[in-house]
């Protein structure tokens, strides 16, 4: 771990500002951190999921490394983004095994338990998706307090300090957006 969040951050910028050493020095700072995150995200998924661990924090950290653009403010702004950047990982996943379902150019096979929990997993994932990006253009904030809560791991005062808002709001967003995700998905 790194002495301080100070340390991520700074290295963060550094990175941003085109020093490759920065990445080289922050990747093991980071990288226990991403893989508890990636193991959360796992762990709620159905067993014997196809999808591993490391594979999905692999899968995010190039898409990290992508968007080296990103103008960084924190460690905990960082966590984030990679926990946005995993559910999107998870979701892309999700819709290519529904597309499987539909053939995708793959051969029929019959249908067995197991595969029907997987089909069911990936609608769910699916369909959660579709209701926060829904609840996203009627509450932009809340949508981005799920995403730090529920994906990032990440607790009211860190996510008070990405959002800049109050740990009061944030306490209060959660509450309503779980509401809202709640009925939703229940229509």
């Amino acid at each position: 771990m790194p002495s301080s969040p100070n340390e991520v951050t700074e290295l963060l910028q550094r990175w941003k500002s085109g020093d490759d050493q920065a990445l080289d020095r922050l990747t093991p700072l980071v990288y226990d951190q991403l893989h508890r995150l990636a193991h959360q995200y796992i762990r709620r998924e159905r067993h014997g999921h196809t999808l591993q661990t490391s594979a999905l924090v692999n899968e995010a950290y190039l898409r990290l490394v992508e968007h080296k653009a990103i103008d960084w403010q924190s460690r905990a702004h960082f966590f984030a983004v990679s926990a946005v950047v995993m559910r999107r990982v998870l979701v892309d996943y999700a819709r290519q095994r529904k597309s499987e379902k539909r053939g995708g150019g793959l051969q029929q096979i019959t249908f067995a338990d197991d595969l029907m929990v997987t089909q069911q997993r990936a609608a769910e994932l699916v369909a959660l998706d579709e209701a926060i990006k829904a609840l996203s253009e009627l509450y932009p904030r809340h949508s981005k307090v799920v995403e730090l809560r529920y994906f990032g791991g990440l607790n009211n005062k860190e996510a008070s300090a990405v959002l800049q808002v109050s740990e009061t709001t944030i306490e209060r967003d959660w509450r309503y957006a779980k509401a809202w995700l709640y009925r939703e998905l229940k229509k």
